[in-house]
């Protein structure tokens, strides 16, 4: 399923926020010509992307190979793509092309040494099509070796336009109001929320909206970075808001237990699935791919989205994250995985997941009547004009021993939090203790 994928983005319009996007392509830079360059070879790429995602992505893959005439490979490499990719170097079976879903993990592999800077007509298409944040993501002490192909955007809540219209209640402006809509919609028969508690990904989603809007985007980045601590009152601030909700038997959907073994298809599920369990389900743009595909509802229509309120004074907070690709330096085929990143880099490249649907993109050359809907094309449009207020979702900027492994750090403490929210100092101070360890390491 989708993990993380995050940025975010402040300063940006409601219709911003709406569903999540970003535009994915470049300029002119060949992948080979059509001159099927690149014949008899083999690319290989690894990914986190599984199902439909995957199945999208073959797709593109099968673009190339019709433009260059190389062969490509995908490995699914599951949510632990270090690990894997690690694995695979040591057995001298490298891939050509990694598709990093995290900052945090393209900053490990370029320490390591594992990356090949991109190409100059990489480098050039993305300094003429892309916003420069997006550089500066892709970018490790000054080098780039990321180019950024997909975004997601994080700053949308889901709701049945039905239970709204039952509860008598519209889509509200701040986190205050959102809590207040959560007690209406439950007093009309159902849960307001679905949290998707099992996958812990999904609960720094939330922290990391709340902390923007509440905080702001100076101490977000200080504390993406670690030269903020995370014992820091603005943290503890952020937990005590995020742990109104998470306290309120009233808002979630089977308590914080069920919370905790819902998983974040299974949340998609209890808002939009046959049997109605919730009104609301926040995360990524995401939500809409499945809540169409697996349930068959109309987006606009049967499932829409309101923007991630404000909290505080705040301004309304806009959370995105992305997957870069990379060329390994030990791999075999290296210069044709180069071409692939090439062709990735291209507004011809990204139109074709864009059609396929359940992809946003940050190349600012893409034409948006290539999206398949309105809500993406406005999202998409939002990302896009935002420029460089775009913030990548703090966890993915974070080592991955404490923002993106099950189990522990960031995720594991917050599951904790969400069983018992009643002391969000000492939850302040643990993870204060796992991120001091994770960024020491």
């Amino acid at each position: 399923m989708m993990r993380r994928r995050t940025t975010l983005l402040t300063g940006c319009t409601a219709l911003v926020l709406a569903l999540g996007a970003t535009a994915c392509g470049g300029g002119p830079v060949s992948a080979g010509g059509g001159d099927k360059a690149l014949d008899g070879q083999t690319v290989t790429v690894a990914g986190v992307w599984s199902g439909s995602e995957q199945k999208n992505f073959q797709k593109v893959l099968d673009a190339f190979t019709e433009k260059t005439g190389a062969k490509t490979q995908f490995v699914s490499t599951g949510d632990n793509v270090s690990t894997v990719v690690g694995s695979k170097i040591e057995g001298g079976n490298a891939p050509d092309v990694v598709m990093v879903p995290q900052v945090g993990v393209l900053q490990q592999f370029a320490k390591k040494g594992w990356l090949k800077p991109l190409s100059p007509a990489a480098q050039q298409t993305i300094t003429a099509d892309y916003a420069p944040v997006w550089k500066k993501y892709g970018s490790v002490d000054g080098t780039l070796y990321g180019l950024y192909f997909k975004a997601a955007h994080k700053s949308t809540v889901w709701y049945s336009p039905d239970a709204f219209t039952q509860a008598g209640v519209k889509p509200p402006k701040t986190y205050d109001e959102l809590l207040k809509a959560g007690h209406t919609v439950s007093d009309s028969g159902l849960a307001a929320f679905a949290v998707a508690g099992q996958d812990g990904w999904t609960l720094t989603d939330w922290f990391e909206n709340i902390y923007l809007s509440q905080a702001g985007p100076e101490k977000y980045d200080a504390l993406a970075t670690h030269e903020l601590k995370w014992s820091d009152p603005s943290v503890v601030e952020a937990l005590t808001t995020l742990g109104k909700l998470f306290k309120d038997k009233q808002l979630i959907a089977g308590g914080q237990k069920e919370a905790l073994n819902t998983d974040f298809p299974g949340s998609v599920e209890k808002v939009f699935g046959p049997k109605a369990e919730a009104g609301m389900v926040y995360e990524g743009d995401f939500v809409a791919g499945v809540a169409h595909d697996q349930f068959g509802k109309a987006i606009g229509k049967d499932a829409n989205f309101f923007p991630f309120p404000a909290v505080g004074g705040g301004t309304a907070p806009v959370v995105s994250g992305g997957d870069a690709a990379v060329v390994l330096k030990d791999a075999k085929n290296a210069k044709a995985g180069m071409k692939l990143l090439e062709y990735l880099a291209t507004p011809e490249a990204a139109a074709v997941w864009a059609k396929a649907g359940g992809f946003l993109s940050p190349n600012k050359k893409l034409d948006l009547a290539q999206y398949g809907d309105d809500v993406t094309r406005a999202t998409a449009k939002s990302l896009v004009g935002a420029g460089d207020s775009v913030r990548f979702d703090m966890s993915d900027q974070a080592p991955a021993a404490f923002g993106g492994t099950k189990g522990t750090g960031e995720w594991k403490l917050l599951q904790d939090f969400l069983r018992d929210p009643s002391d969000p100092k000492a939850t302040a101070a643990r993870l204060e203790a796992a991120a001091a360890k994770a960024y020491q390491d």
